[in-house]
């Protein structure tokens, strides 16, 4: 008896490297940053850089702050991610750096329908932002301006007494 127990002991520790393996494989495949490693350490920004990246925003929208610490622009440089000739990637590219966690996971990345997903210098497609809500040249801003009333009227918060665009 005392034999067939060690036979299971060691039969399972023999399977535990490749069971591991397997595992390791439904892992995504983040692709390696260029820069400096992060002062706060990768943990932090894997599970903080959303509450980050929003605070900035905030910063940026709200207080007109624009030498951000945490911007979209500042994450290129090290986490420009390329194909396999070399050439940077957008975010239409399932090799993206933030696709790359943000599939795997489920989550909408939203940030690239006005920004865009490239360091400067580097080309985005022509249909960059096709997946947000882009107004044509030749529509009519009152709609905005009407959808934006809208939102304050839901808010409670007062509605601007002049009306036309502009004003």
């Amino acid at each position: 008896m005392i034999r067939l127990a060690l036979f299971v002991v060691f039969a399972l520790a023999a399977m535990l490297p490749a069971a591991a393996q397997d595992r390791a494989s439904l892992l995504p495949d983040i692709p390696a940053a260029t820069g400096q490693p992060h002062a706060q350490g990768n943990e932090f920004w894997r599970k903080n850089h959303m509450n980050l990246l929003r605070h900035d925003r905030d910063l940026t929208m709200r207080e007109g702050e624009r030498d951000i610490e945490a911007s979209l622009k500042g994450c290129f440089d090290c986490h420009a991610a390329k194909d396999a000739s070399g050439a940077i990637v957008s975010y239409e590219s399932d090799q993206h750096f933030c696709r790359s966690c943000h599939d795997y996971v489920a989550v909408k990345v939203d940030c690239f329908m006005c920004h865009r997903s490239t360091p400067e210098g580097v080309d985005e497609p022509s249909d960059h932002g096709s997946l947000g809500l882009q107004m044509p040249v030749e529509s009519d801003p009152s709609r905005l301006v009407a959808y934006l009333k809208s939102i304050a009227v839901r808010a409670g918060g007062d509605i601007p007494q002049k009306t036309e665009v502009g004003q």
